[in-house]
């Protein structure tokens, strides 16, 4: 049991007086506390208090119940529980193969996932000769985990940076190296287009096919299309911003995402405006898992033999809701390298060695903006730097090259794809610095590519 710092008890009365649904914030606050503690400690290992301190007591409003948070890492049962004020209890399990996921009162622990064999890699290997040798590479690095001198902490936990298929810089913060598996956030959600992306080389999905969510057949969300879902023009409206959410609500709240994610109303008419849409991704997880069938066996399979042991990627870890649906929006585990090999299926546009995984066109079709919008179809784009509004807060990669683009999660998570100077940046931290320390990735970018001779 870990205790945490007192505060006035005063602290928790405003919480129920200023919140919206505080009973709601409190469930969503220890659902969060168990999830992350135990992926980032039992599947990444990661310290206990490291995570509590970079990630958790640093979002927003956890600094009001911090001091009646107690939690419980159980290393012998591979859970994590957590509870606040005595009450709203939650429980995460860790199982091989499928990562951790929230078991809900009345529910059994799901079930590790039976290993399946990994085919030989058709990515040449990208570790070979790493140690950056030319100053400016080293001064790179240098100054990416360097701390400002103000604002929030970088906490910039690996660097690695690839260029012509082979790595030629790479670092990582004490405690973590080349086979720590680290958190993606909503990196998967650019994973989720590759699956996608499958789905459609093998013709079993359509971009311009309805959204086959049962909810919405016979109203107007039966518009909405698995290209608006991929593009977040579904209609739906933003369902992430600072602290609790929609999206986080259903994170932790809700044990089948997806159906939660189906009950989203209509905000305005699909394909017209773009905002940000985790449901658009979970809703995409379920479409997945309902083509290959299997279960969270059945999708775990499929993305390894089809994208994953391709490009040589078996460190990845899929976590699934408590229904079996990957959660795509926000959760997979996976090396920095193998997070590197994923940006290169991109970088190649979509072919590993002679095997096409991803159908002709697709690269260009994910990097194409969405109307007016610095994204695409599950990747983010240097295309504009205008101001998303609703965020307040700039698209695109500041410095970057135009054509750069990127798969994006939330703390500074980022996996750059630059065409035109044949490099992938990965870069990975736990950072509630303004956009997800966007500023210092540019930066890194822009020193990675002045080094080049």
């Amino acid at each position: 049991m870990s205790p945490h710092l007192m505060a006035p008890t005063a602290a928790l009365f405003c919480l129920c007086a200023c919140a919206s649904g505080p009973i709601a914030l409190l469930r969503e606050a220890t659902g969060s506390v168990s999830q992350n503690l135990c992926t980032k400690t039992l599947a990444s290992s990661l310290s206990p208090d490291e995570v509590m301190r970079d990630h958790l007591l640093s979002e927003p409003g956890m600094g009001a119940i911090a001091w009646g948070l107690r939690y419980e890492v159980d290393h012998e049962g591979q859970e994590v529980r957590a509870s606040v004020f005595g009450g709203w209890p939650s429980r995460s399990v860790f199982r091989e193969g499928r990562g951790c996921t929230l078991v809900y009162p009345g529910d059994a622990a799901p079930q590790a996932l039976t290993p399946l064999a990994h085919a030989p890699a058709l990515l040449p290997d990208i570790a070979d000769g790493i140690a950056p040798q030319d100053a400016r590479l080293i001064a790179a690095l240098d100054a990416a985990f360097v701390e400002p001198e103000h604002g929030a902490p970088r906490n910039t936990q690996a660097v690695v940076v690839v260029r012509g298929g082979r790595i030629i810089a790479e670092r990582y913060a004490p405690g973590l190296n080349a086979e720590t598996a680290l958190l993606s956030h909503s990196v998967a959600k650019s994973v989720v287009n590759a699956l996608v992306g499958v789905l459609v080389r093998d013709g079993e999905m359509r971009v311009d096919d309805p959204a086959p969510v049962d909810l919405w057949r016979g109203d107007e969300r039966g518009a909405i299309t698995i290209d608006n879902l991929l593009r977040m023009n579904a209609g739906l409206g933003f369902d992430e911003g600072g602290g609790a959410s929609i999206a986080t609500h259903i994170w932790y709240t809700e044990p089948d995402m997806a159906l939660a994610a189906g009950r989203a109303e209509l905000e305005t008419t699909p394909g017209a405006q773009w905002g940000y849409c985790s449901r658009c991704y979970l809703l995409l997880s379920r479409a997945i898992g309902d083509s290959v069938g299997g279960g969270a066996q059945g999708v775990r399979d499929f993305a390894q033999r089809e994208v994953f042991d391709p490009l040589g990627m078996h460190s990845v870890t899929l976590e699934f809701d408590a229904s079996g649906t990957m959660m795509g929006a926000n959760s997979m585990l996976a090396t920095p390298r193998d997070w590197a090999r994923f940006g290169l299926l991109y970088l190649h546009d979509g072919v590993v060695g002679e095997r096409r995984i991803l159908p002709e066109g697709w690269v260009e079709y994910s990097t194409r903006p969405t109307d007016a919008a610095g994204y695409g179809a599950g990747f983010w784009l240097n295309t504009t730097d205008a101001e998303i509004a609703d965020w307040h807060m700039r698209w695109g990669i500041p410095g970057a090259p135009r054509d750069a683009y990127m798969a994006r999660g939330y703390m500074g998570q980022y996996v750059v794809i630059v065409p035109s100077e044949d490099v992938v940046v990965v870069r990975f931290g736990q950072s509630h610095a303004r956009a997800s320390d966007v500023a210092s990735v540019g930066q890194l970018v822009r020193d990675v590519i002045a080094a080049q001779p």
